[in-house]
């Protein structure tokens, strides 16, 4: 996807995040949008999420697999509610974490969520769907991503999640608020209590949240 037939090409790093990080090894999930200029000059607007693998060596990581997303083509009538996220202004979407929403294989529930939580955050997503790796990284459990049950968030009201000088009372009032908002399982940098493992944290989720459903 990030090597199109077109006569010019630039490319944005908009994020790169952990999709999962062990002792060896690493998915480092790099979030792109594109600018392809046509042959009559026009230019189009695109971008993709690849995951990409990594193996620890010397003197460096070595970069193994690349596993760029795929939304698929959009539906022909995705729920209401595709509509108002991406109409949102205080909801920031990348190209294929909007492509994901298009496609209609987003579940309501994680729609409904992002809605909620535009009140009274502007939130920066990450991943929603496709670029994700299929299973919790390191373990055959299916990640919620992939069944459109969850998105991350990198930058919450213009804060970087992962930067150490972003309030913690911001990324904690977060994580709450992704919970009311009906999410089963918060990720994130910081440890908080709550009843039946609602929240989690390890090193993969030091630089951004996760909101994942189960339905």
């Amino acid at each position: 996807p990030l090597a199109p037939a077109a006569a010019e090409a630039s490319l944005e790093v908009i994020v790169a995040q952990y999709g999962g990080i062990l002792a060896d090894s690493a998915s480092v999930l790099v979030v792109c949008r594109q600018w392809t200029r046509g042959p009559d000059g026009s230019v189009a607007e695109g971008g993709t999420t690849v995951d990409v693998r990594l193996s620890r060596a010397e003197p460096r990581w070595a970069v193994t697999e690349l596993h760029p997303g795929d939304a698929g083509p959009a539906a022909a009538s995705p729920p209401s509610a595709v509509a108002r996220v991406l109409a949102e202004p205080r909801i920031e979407l990348p190209p294929e974490a909007a492509a994901d929403l298009r496609s209609g294989t987003v579940h309501d529930s994680v729609l409904e969520a992002m809605l909620r939580l535009a009140g009274p955050y502007t939130l920066s997503v990450s991943v929603v769907r496709t670029g994700h790796p299929l299973d919790v990284f390191g373990t055959t459990r299916p990640s919620d991503h992939p069944l459109g049950r969850a998105f991350d968030v990198w930058r919450i009201d213009g804060l970087a999640v992962v930067d150490p000088g972003t309030p913690r009372q911001l990324i904690e009032s977060f994580m709450r608020d992704a919970a009311a908002a009906g999410s089963y399982n918060v990720g994130g940098p910081v440890a908080l209590p709550g009843v039946g493992n609602r929240f989690f944290t390890d090193d993969t989720h030091h630089d951004h949240c996760h909101v994942g459903f189960d339905h």
